[in-house]
C-alpha cells in the first residue's frame, strides 16, 4: 500500500513537471484563436494552422470549428467573446456583424493588394459599406454537374442555353436515365436553381434596391419562379424524399445524367466514387449565352476581430494563409477556387468553369442578399410542392418587409 501511494505520489509530480514544462515552452506567445464555420474544411485548415505555428515560433495560433459556427459565434458576438480571426461564408450573418462594427477595417490594409477585385465588390455589395472588413479566401461555384459517359453514349454536347438544357434533359428522359437528380428533402439544396436563376435573370441589383423598397418579388421574378417548376418536371420520382448525401451517392454511381450543385459536392461524390467522370459547366439560365454568367461567391472570407490585441499577428496569419503555395494547398482539397489573383484550381472537373473566371463572368449567389430571417430555404421548398407562383412571390416580398421593418 505504501509503494503504492509512493507510485502515485511519483506519478501526479511527473505530470506536474510535464505540465510546467509545456507552460514553459507556450510562454510569452501570442496566442491567436482562429474560428471558423466550415467543419470539412477543419482538416485542410489544421495542416495550415501547424504549419504557421511551426513556421513562426511567437505565435501560437488554434483552430475552432464549433457545430452550427454561426450561431456559436453570434452568442458570443452577444457576450463581447469574439475570436481573434474569424472565417466564415458572405452571408447575411456577416453582413449584420460587419454592421456592428465588430471586424476591424482592412481598407487600407495590403492584405486586399492580392485579391481579385470582383470579390471585394461582392463584399461591399452584400454588406452595403464602403470599408473592407473581410479578406476573401476561397471561392466556389454553383452549377451543373454532367456525367460525361452518360453525354458520350447519348451524344449530347454541354447546353450553352435554357432551351437547349430543356432540350438536353427531355433526351436523357426520353433515354430512360434520370435528367436531374434532385435532393430536396434539404431544403437548402431547393436553392440552387435559385441561386442561379435570380441573379442571370433579373440581377443582384433587385435586391440593392429591393432594400430601398423600390422594386418587389412580385414585380420581378415570375420568370424565374417559373423555370424553378419547369425544372421539376426532369427529376425522378422522390424529388423530396432524397437528402444531399443521397444525391452524392446516386450521382456518383451514375444513376442521373445531371446534378445542380455546387463544387463543394465534388470531394463527396469522390469520396463514393473517385473515378466518376465528372463535368461542370455554369447554369444556363437563359437563352443568350453571351449574357449568362457563373454563379461564384465568396465560400470563405477572413475577418480580424477589432477588440483583438494583437491585430499584427492576425494580419501576418491571414498574410500567410493568402500565400499562393498555401491557398493552393487549400483549394486542392477542398475543389475550391481561390480570390487570391493567380491562384488557379486545376482539378479537370471544373475545368469548364476556368472561362469564366478568368473574364470575370462570375455573379454572386442570390441568398447572400436576403435576409436569414426570411426563412428562403423553407419558402421555396414549399413553393416546390405546391406550384403556387402567386402565393410564392407574395411571401417572399412579405417576409422581406417583416424583416425590414425591424431594423
Amino acid at each position: 500500500m505504501k509503494m503504492g501511494r509512493i507510485l502515485l505520489a511519483c506519478l501526479l509530480l511527473a505530470s506536474m513537471l510535464t505540465a510546467c514544462g509545456n507552460n514553459g515552452e507556450n510562454a510569452g506567445k501570442v496566442k491567436l484563436e482562429f474560428f471558423q464555420n466550415k467543419p470539412e474544411a477543419k482538416g485542410s485548415f489544421d495542416k495550415l494552422v501547424a504549419k504557421f505555428n511551426a513556421s513562426h515560433p511567437g505565435i501560437q495560433v488554434t483552430q475552432v470549428n464549433p457545430p452550427d459556427a454561426e450561431t456559436v459565434l453570434k452568442t458570443r458576438v452577444v457576450k463581447n467573446d469574439i475570436p481573434d480571426v474569424i472565417g466564415m461564408g458572405a452571408t447575411d450573418t456577416y453582413s449584420i456583424l460587419a454592421q456592428s462594427d465588430i471586424f476591424a477595417d482592412l481598407t487600407q490594409s495590403k492584405l486586399v493588394e492580392s485579391i481579385d477585385p470582383n470579390y471585394i465588390k461582392m463584399l461591399k455589395d452584400v454588406t452595403g459599406l464602403s470599408k473592407i472588413t473581410g479578406i476573401p479566401y476561397a471561392t466556389n461555384a454553383n452549377g451543373i454537374m454532367y456525367n460525361k459517359d452518360i453525354f458520350k453514349k447519348l451524344g449530347l454536347s454541354v447546353p450553352k442555353t435554357w432551351d437547349e438544357l430543356i432540350a438536353t434533359a427531355q433526351k436523357v428522359k426520353d433515354s430512360g436515365i434520370i435528367p436531374f437528380y434532385f435532393t430536396y428533402k434539404d431544403d437548402w439544396q431547393t436553392n440552387l436553381p435559385f441561386n442561379a436563376l435570380a441573379p442571370n435573370l433579373v440581377g443582384i441589383d433587385f435586391f440593392k434596391q429591393r432594400r430601398e423598397n423600390q422594386v418587389t418579388f412580385q414585380e420581378k421574378f415570375r420568370e424565374v419562379a417559373e423555370k424553378q417548376l419547369k425544372l421539376l418536371d426532369y427529376g425522378h420520382g422522390d424529388n423530396f424524399g432524397k437528402t444531399y448525401a443521397d444525391g452524392n451517392r446516386a450521382f456518383a454511381r451514375g444513376e442521373s445524367a445531371m446534378y445542380i450543385q455546387g463544387s463543394w459536392a465534388i470531394p463527396e461524390i469522390r469520396k463514393s466514387n473517385p473515378n466518376a467522370n465528372i463535368g461542370f459547366f455554369p447554369f444556363p439560365t437563359g437563352n443568350d449565352p453571351d449574357k449568362n454568367k457563373l454563379i461564384s461567391g465568396v465560400d470563405t472570407l477572413l475577418t480580424i476581430s477589432e477588440s483583438t490585441k494583437h491585430k499584427k499577428e492576425a494580419e501576418e496569419f491571414i498574410a500567410f494563409l493568402l500565400e499562393p503555395d498555401n491557398i493552393g494547398q487549400y483549394i486542392k482539397e477542398q475543389t475550391a477556387f481561390s480570390a487570391v489573383k493567380g491562384v488557379t484550381q486545376d482539378d479537370p472537373a471544373v475545368a469548364e468553369l476556368q472561362p469564366y473566371f478568368k473574364a470575370g463572368r462570375v455573379v454572386d449567389f442570390a441568398d447572400h442578399y436576403i435576409p436569414a430571417a426570411v426563412q428562403l430555404n423553407s419558402i421555396v421548398q414549399g413553393f416546390l410542392q405546391n406550384r403556387n407562383i402567386d402565393a410564392y412571390l407574395k411571401t417572399l416580398d412579405t417576409e422581406w418587409d417583416k424583416v425590414q421593418s425591424r431594423k
